[in-house]
C-alpha cells in the first residue's frame, strides 16, 4: 500500500520499554498491534545501537497473540515452518508467504461474506480453494523467474481430483527445488484438508 509519510520510529530502551517518538509516549507491545491493525507504519530501533529490530518485535507481538489463545497459526503449520529453515527452498519461503497473504487481504471482504453464508467444513472449504488459488497463481509467477526452466519437457500431470485443476497447455517443469517446493505444498494443503475435516 502507499505510504504517505515515513514509518512512525519506536525506540527500545534496555529495560524493555518502547518509546514511540512521534508521539512522545511509552506504548506496550499491545499498543504496537493496534498500530499494525491501524495501518500504521513504524520502525523499532535498539535505542543504544540504533539496530532495527523491527521483525524480531513483530515476532513478539505474535507469541503474544498466539499465548492469549488466539491462535492463528495452525500447529501442523508451524511444524512444516520449522522444517523449511535451512532447507533449499528457504530463500522462497518468505516470497510464497507475503504473496499468499496479501492475496488474502485483497480478498477478505469476498471471503468474509462467503463465511458468513457458510456453515461448518463448507466454510474451511472457501478458505482451503483459497490457498489452492494462492499456490496455483504462486508456481505460475515463480515459473518466469526461475533461471532453471526453460527448455525442460512438460510437467507430468497430477493425477485428477476433487480440487485439482490440470496445468496448462505447455507448462514445463522448473527443476529439482522447484518441484520440491510443489510437493511440499502439495503435503501443506494435506495437512490443511486434515485439519478442515477434523474442524
Amino acid at each position: 500500500m502507499a505510504k504517505n509519510s515515513e514509518p512512525t520510529t519506536i525506540k527500545k530502551y534496555a529495560n524493555r520499554r518502547l518509546y514511540n517518538t512521534g508521539t512522545s509516549t511509552y506504548v506496550t507491545l499491545e499498543d504496537l498491534a493496534e498500530m499494525v491493525k491501524s495501518d500504521e507504519d513504524f520502525v523499532v530501533v535498539d535505542a543504544k545501537t540504533g539496530e532495527d529490530i523491527t521483525r524480531s518485535v513483530l515476532t513478539q507481538i505474535i507469541f503474544e497473540q498466539e499465548n492469549k489463545g488466539q491462535n492463528l497459526l495452525p500447529i501442523a503449520f508451524m511444524r512444516q515452518l520449522i522444517r523449511l529453515y535451512g532447507d533449499s527452498i528457504q530463500n522462497l519461503v518468505p516470497t510464497f508467504l507475503d504473496f499468499s497473504i496479501e492475496s488474502l487481504v485483497r480478498d477478505q471482504e469476498k471471503l468474509r461474506d462467503q463465511m458468513k453464508s457458510a456453515f461448518g467444513p463448507s466454510a474451511l472449504d472457501v478458505v482451503g480453494d483459497q490457498v489452492r488459488r494462492n499456490s496455483e497463481m504462486f508456481e505460475q509467477a515463480m515459473s518466469m523467474f526461475l533461471p532453471f526452466g526453460a527448455g525442460r519437457p512438460e510437467a507430468p500431470t497430477p493425477p485428477p481430483g476433487p480440487t485439482s485443476e490440470q496445468p496448462a497447455a505447455g507448462e514445463q517443469s522448473t527443476g529439482s527445488d522447484f518441484d520440491l517446493m510443489r510437493r511440499q505444498l502439495d503435503e501443506m494443503q494435506k495437512r490443511l484438508d486434515k485439519l478442515a475435516k477434523k474442524e
